[in-house]
């Protein structure tokens, strides 16, 4: 039998990212010692409390379906979080979701209809693009490479690429593959361009609480914003929790109501005992979150330094715990030198749009992170 594939499968690759884990995966189940600098995963387990909390759910029999978007208490809990970043949040306008990552899919799919535009910023998430496409919609790009990855220089050029044809914008700040965290004066020019050209805005912040010497702003939280924004959170990043798979997502009551449609029909709910262990990530574990970040600083600083070690010039990232260095034309090529010889697993930009460039992430420890240098420059990869 031969399927019949639809055309919106067949407009999107698999994941750059996560092809490259796999094949690091590989490499390691046929004995190979990887330096795996591949996967936006951090190193450290769950914080011990929020494991307890979920522990504790499960004995206390929260096991079954939940309301669609999620219990009371956690999105309670998600609205104060919300309110302490400026954002004018209560629990009716939030969706709990299996992951930031469905959040996000979500709200494309309730926002992008066929030949809209969609306006993104290079180098941008590989899954940006997916979810677009699969939604039907054209991409506009703008390259923020040449202003080392920051916005606020490259307003003028944005103001070039958003117009009245244009439906959404997204916003990642900090920024996945960059690091880079967009200065609250990009934020108010993005906040004047939505406005004039009546533009919906995803801010997606999934990377809000590890940041290294700079506040971030919550674009929602802008004169103009309340209405226009959909912001994107979750727990993956900030408190450890990749494999609990728990996000959400923040707008007005108009919108959840639709976007709720396609989350009650498609996921149901996110799982129930995961939600209650959410509570307590939110309410209770700052201090961990505050050793994980000053860890991945530490890690920023030291890799820098190795890099200048080598005369590898990079712009050193304010937040996340991802960095974009220079490599050869072909950095596709360049990452799969880097994994077949020196055995260190990277991204190329080029699946963030970012020809030239190889992503780095820096959640691992810092004997690896020292390993992985001196691989890369034996191999005459630096």
């Amino acid at each position: 039998m031969t399927y019949d594939f639809t055309d919106r499968i067949q407009r999107v690759e698999p994941s750059a990212t996560l092809a490259i884990s796999n094949l690091a995966a590989e490499k390691e189940a046929e004995g190979a010692d990887i330096v795996d600098l591949s996967v936006g995963e951090p190193d450290f387990d769950t914080p011990e409390p929020i494991v307890e909390a979920g522990k504790e759910a499960l004995d206390a029999g929260h096991t079954g379906y939940t309301s669609s978007n999620g219990i009371p208490d956690l999105r309670a809990a998600i609205a104060e979080k919300l309110r302490a970043n400026e954002i004018d949040a209560d629990a009716g306008e939030i969706i709990v979701t299996p992951g930031a990552k469905q959040a996000l899919y979500e709200t494309v799919q309730t926002i992008v209809d066929d030949g809209d535009e969609v306006v993104l910023l290079d180098p941008a998430w590989v899954s940006y693009e997916a979810m677009v496409k699969l939604a039907g919609g054209e991409l506009t790009r703008l390259d923020l490479a040449p202003h080392d990855f920051q916005l606020e220089p490259a307003l003028a050029e944005l103001e070039e690429a958003v117009s009245a044809e244009t439906e959404l914008l997204i916003v990642n700040s900090p920024s996945n593959p960059t690091g880079a965290v967009f200065s609250e004066g990009a934020l108010e020019g993005v906040r004047d361009l939505a406005v004039e050209h009546d533009v919906t805005v995803i801010a997606d912040e999934i990377y809000e609480q590890i940041t290294y010497g700079v506040e971030p702003t919550s674009l929602a939280s802008l004169e103009g914003m309340a209405d226009r924004t959909v912001t994107i959170n979750g727990f993956s990043k900030a408190y450890s929790m990749t494999g609990w798979r728990l996000g959400y997502l923040h707008a007005t009551e108009e919108f959840v109501s639709e976007a709720g449609k396609l989350h009650s029909h498609s996921v149901s709910c996110a799982t129930n005992f995961v939600q209650h262990a959410g509570i307590e990530a939110i309410e209770n574990v700052e201090t961990a979150v505050v050793e994980m970040r000053d860890a991945f600083e530490s890690r920023r600083d030291l890799l820098v330094d190795l890099l200048e070690e080598h005369d590898v010039d990079v712009a050193v990232p304010n937040g996340a715990f991802y960095m974009m260095i220079p490599v050869d034309a072909d950095d596709q090529a360049w990452c799969e030198a880097a994994i077949e010889q020196a055995h260190v697993a990277c991204v190329p930009g080029s699946a963030f749009n970012a020809s030239g460039y190889a992503r780095i992430s820096y959640a691992a420890s810092e004997s690896r992170l020292r390993e992985a240098v001196d691989r890369l420059a034996e191999n005459d990869l630096l």
